[in-house]
């Protein structure tokens, strides 16, 4: 009899000494206090010692970027600000401005459809989204979309930091931070993702062997950082790539077909004590290991 990858098999649920890699994904399920409500006053936050470096550098310099001030505005992200230069949406003193890399002085007046850009007061929320929702700001469709879930959270403008299909759930960061968004999103900071995978049929030890060595897709190679077997057809998915809908098509590829699809760990973010549909403010610890260790 062919001898058994231990590596395949699923973890066992008698051995309470040891962490569980259903806990490790997210598995374990913590209690949610009935009637604790997050507070809809947005929180302060003091980076000031963490600020202090970036601010030295900035003031050796008399000008900063456009695109980078757009952003610093909690705007957009940088390379959408790019795209709001090249638009002529964005003006100067007056002046409509397309030059890529317009430098632009502390004293001037920048302006995004005649508005004058201020900057406003930097949010961060947490959502555990439920399924049907789309990760748009609207939809012409007049279809459910994850703002009408955060609507309330504040009086700033915030945006879905990426994007999460109409049919997976779980754990969605929204901000008017354009520099975080633009960093959580770049290919080049591996933003580390969790996901745990219902199948509609058992996975054999072939295809699990196949998906730790890299799946061959139509727009390159796909590499998890670890597979874990949770369930006879549940999966537990670590990796860091976050090209369009890569974790279903890395299953429909060996021919399974993924019928719930759950975030439970997003760059270093739980969803402990957050019900599926809520949201938080993350804490000042949360956003200083975003903005500067990762």
């Amino acid at each position: 009899m062919k001898k058994r990858n231990r590596k395949y098999e699923r973890t066992s649920k008698t051995n309470r000494s040891n962490h569980t890699e259903e806990q490790k994904f997210g598995k374990k399920k913590t209690s949610y206090q009935k009637g604790k409500k997050f507070s809809k006053d947005t929180p302060t936050y003091n980076f000031h010692k963490y600020n202090q470096l970036q601010k030295e550098e900035d003031t050796k310099k008399t000008t900063v970027r456009l695109n980078r001030f757009i952003a610093n505005a909690g705007i957009c992200s940088r390379r959408e600000a790019d795209t709001l230069i090249q638009k002529g949406l964005i003006q100067v003193n007056g002046q409509t401005v397309t030059e890529m890399g317009y430098q632009v002085n502390p004293s001037d007046t920048v302006t995004y459809n005649g508005e004058p850009i201020k900057k406003e007061k930097l949010v961060y929320v947490l959502l555990n989204k439920p399924k049907n929702y789309i990760t748009t700001m609207d939809d012409p469709k007049d279809r459910k979309t994850v703002m009408s879930l955060v609507q309330r959270a504040c009086e700033e403008r915030i945006y879905p930091v990426g994007r999460l299909d109409r049919n997976t759930v779980g754990l969605l960061l929204f901000t008017n931070d354009g520099l975080l968004a633009e960093k959580l999103t770049h290919p080049s900071h591996q933003v580390r993702k969790v996901y745990e995978v219902t199948l509609d049929k058992s996975l054999t030890e072939e295809a699990f062997d196949q998906i730790q060595r890299g799946v061959t897709l139509e727009d390159g190679k796909a590499t998890v950082d670890r597979i874990v077997l949770l369930e006879d057809k549940k999966v537990g998915l670590e990796l860091h790539i976050g090209r369009n809908r890569i974790v279903r098509r890395i299953f429909e590829s060996l021919g399974y077909e993924v019928l719930k699809l759950d975030r439970t760990v997003y760059a270093g973010l739980t969803k402990k004590d957050l019900p599926r549909g809520k949201w938080r403010f993350l804490t000042e610890k949360e956003i200083v290991r975003l903005k500067y260790i990762l």
